[in-house]
């Protein structure tokens, strides 16, 4: 067996193989769950995995900060709430390593500035693609947002099913888990909270 099998029938243009100890880890997985890692069906299958979890996990590679560096301070005099709500998300969990896939509201009320919604999704899938949990992901997406837009309140509600859950273990599918995160005046006023949730829709 060569020191990259399969690395060249899955080897896009321009990027580096995967190393040998990556590929053998993933043919140990593959044998350990009972088949063949030589067989035709799965002899690609350890760099293609690898490069998945590359992608899986790109996360690490970045700063979801970086995307609230770019404000727009000439918003007409607004200062109420901005929503950004049912951002689909996939994550893995880092118990298991199984799919973690749901959606996130994400809100801010501004103090002189706010930034481009779709930052805020960015910030969500900056932290998302790691290895997670959800209440640590939640708490993340809060206080990138807080530290670095210092509005003056941030809310996260994120919803999600756990393969851990439903497909392994009490394998009870269609269970969805909510957290949240208040910051700011929607965790010390309440009326400001009660409207912020009836914006998401709870």
């Amino acid at each position: 067996m060569s020191s990259l099998v399969g690395a060249d029938e899955d080897q896009p243009a321009g990027k580096p193989p995967v190393p040998e100890h990556v590929q053998a880890a993933v043919r140990t997985l593959i044998e350990w769950a009972g088949d063949d890692p030589s067989r035709e069906g799965l002899v690609d299958t350890p760099s293609r995995v690898a490069r998945a979890w590359r992608e899986y996990c790109q996360g690490y590679g970045e700063n979801p900060a970086i995307h609230l560096s770019r404000i727009f301070e000439e918003v007409g005099g607004y200062d109420e709430i901005v929503l950004l709500r049912d951002i689909p998300f996939q994550s893995h969990c880092e118990h298991h390593m199984a799919p973690i896939i749901g959606v996130a509201h994400i809100a801010y009320l501004p103090t002189d500035f706010v930034v481009g919604i779709s930052k805020l999704a960015r910030v969500l899938h900056g932290f998302a693609r790691r290895l997670q949990v959800q209440e640590r992901l939640t708490a993340e997406v809060a206080e990138c947002i807080w530290n670095n837009l210092k509005p003056q309140g941030v809310a996260v509600v994120i919803e999600a099913s756990h393969a851990c859950m439903t497909a392994r273990g009490v394998r009870t599918p269609g269970v969805r888990m909510t957290t949240s995160r208040m910051m700011g005046v929607f965790r010390d006023d309440l009326k400001s909270r009660e409207e912020v949730l009836k914006l998401m829709g709870f």
